[in-house]
């Protein structure tokens, strides 16, 4: 269970807005060893012909930093993650929204 709570409603507009469908926390975020200093996994996955160049994704990091009280987001699509861990990340992830 995710150590970070922000409201639903929040989560869905910030989605809605990015052409997100699908938006999921991963790594120390859902485990005991979050600390104040951790940074947060986020997985996302884009609405078709969504996908945002790298400007935008920095934007998204610096809105989910402001959501998430502060802390810095490693913000990353299926397709980013490596191949050696991509399957733990997906069958871990913690869905937070789902079109």
């Amino acid at each position: 269970m995710s150590k970070i709570d922000v409201p639903a409603e929040i989560i869905e507009q910030f989605c809605r807005k990015n052409r997100i469908r699908k938006l999921s926390l991963f790594g120390s975020v859902l485990r005991n060893d979050f600390r104040p200093e951790s940074d947060i996994d986020v997985l996302v996955e884009f609405e078709k012909n969504g996908v945002p160049g790298l400007l935008g994704i920095s934007r998204m990091e610096r809105e989910l930093s402001h959501i998430f009280g502060g802390r810095n987001i490693d913000l990353r699509t299926p397709e980013d993650l490596s191949k050696y861990f991509r399957q733990q990340v997906l069958s871990t992830a913690e869905v937070q929204y789902a079109a």
